[in-house]
């Protein structure tokens, strides 16, 4: 009882703040500490809230949104991260502060990608300036003062969490200058996807694998045509972050690890928010995004669909087997492509070049990576998941 009456003493004693840079201070005060955030609820207990705080939550938001997308992070990683940690009334607030953010740069100075981003998450800037943001947000989802404080905070929680991460995009109001890879072949993505997509919805083992084969060895002849014609021109790494479903996110980064390396690319997976980075040429980058999502979709089929799949330690070991699985066949397929190809003579420097490119913009970007090993607690899990990777006819034959 002493302690309760301790921390009500306290919350009451906080001073109240009074204009929209001391409410915005008070805030993401609140957001830092949550022993504070009791606190925030005496601001506002009516149904509305009074201007200079809803000012202060605009102000709050500003600020924090502005260090976030400074110290690295994209549009689709704050969505990402947001839809992972918080509830869709704090995911609709993080949104919303990104289009203000993005909102106030001219389109020449935001880079397309970036750009591009944001579009997909759906944040629009659909407010009026003639009054707070936050005032319009609490009544378009019918939240009260208290309801739209505590949501404010929590995702003000969020992202003053997030930490400064290597830069993918120049942030908007950033100079960029536009590369050649920044031009991808649509034809060849369409004849990929396509094969992908039948992969996907085919109910047989054999076929979706032998598609997804035929996918990759596409993909490394439309990559091996490119680096001749390229081999003159300076290579320019590029690097693009995947993020990844819970459970089994070790496994799943594994999947991601094997299909980078069968592409020339490198990976690195980031444990505490569940994304892996790729680290590669922009085309080789769309190629393992593709293959991914896609060998993603078909080993969560297969390992549902087998009957003796039901426990946590049984699908852990499937996909670990089935990605160890996959990134031997992926190599050996790439090595026969690159095999047969009618260049390999001029091919092999030309590649072995861009590896050291590639691994040099690695090792500057994470100078301090360590190699983490993946459990397998389940024999038969195991073997069921090297079993269905075993049925992927990778030679595309």
């Amino acid at each position: 009882m002493g302690k309760q009456k301790r921390r009500a003493t306290a919350v009451e004693d906080v001073p109240v703040p009074r204009t929209a840079e001391e409410f915005a201070d008070f805030l993401l005060a609140a957001a830092f500490d949550r022993t504070k955030a009791a606190a925030v609820k005496r601001l506002a207990p009516g149904l509305e809230l009074p201007d200079s705080l809803a000012r202060g939550v605009d102000l709050a938001g500003r600020r924090v949104i502005t260090r976030v997308c400074r110290n690295g992070w994209l549009p689709e990683d704050v969505h990402q991260a947001a839809r992972r940690r918080v509830d869709e009334f704090a995911v609709s607030y993080v949104l919303d502060t990104l289009a203000g953010y993005a909102g106030q740069f001219s389109p020449e100075t935001v880079h397309p990608g970036w750009r591009e981003q944001l579009d997909e998450t759906g944040a629009v800037q659909w407010w009026s300036a003639s009054e707070p943001h936050a005032t319009q947000w609490a009544a378009k989802h019918i939240l009260t003062a208290a309801e739209a404080l505590t949501t404010v905070v929590e995702a003000l929680g969020l992202l003053v969490s997030m930490p400064a991460l290597n830069p993918v995009l120049p942030a908007p109001g950033t100079p960029y200058r536009p590369t050649a890879h920044d031009a991808v072949d649509e034809k060849q993505l369409s004849r990929v996807r396509a094969l992908l997509a039948k992969a996907e919805s085919s109910s047989f083992p054999e076929e979706a694998e032998a598609l997804s084969a035929k996918a990759q060895e596409l993909m490394t002849r439309y990559a091996l045509d490119r680096a001749l014609v390229e081999s003159s021109a300076p290579d320019v790494p590029a690097s693009r972050r995947l993020w990844l479903d819970t459970p089994y996110l070790d496994a799943k980064s594994l999947l991601v690890h094997v299909v980078a390396t069968a592409n020339r690319c490198h990976a690195v997976f980031d444990a505490r928010w569940g994304f892996v980075t790729v680290v590669g040429d922009e085309n080789d980058l769309d190629a393992v995004a593709l293959l991914t999502t896609s060998l993603l979709v078909q080993a969560t089929r297969a390992m549902i669909a087998d009957p003796a799949g039901r426990s946590r330690a049984f699908r852990q070991s499937f996909l670990v087997s089935y990605a160890t699985r996959i990134g031997e066949r992926l190599e050996k397929a790439a090595e026969t492509t690159l095999a047969d190809a009618p260049d390999a003579d001029r091919l092999l420097p030309v590649l072995a070049s861009h590896e050291l490119k590639v691994q040099a913009a690695f090792t500057q970007l994470f100078p301090d990576v360590v190699g983490k090993s993946v459990t397998v607690r389940d024999l038969d899990g195991w073997d069921a998941g090297r079993s269905a990777a075993d049925r992927a006819r990778l030679t595309g034959s």
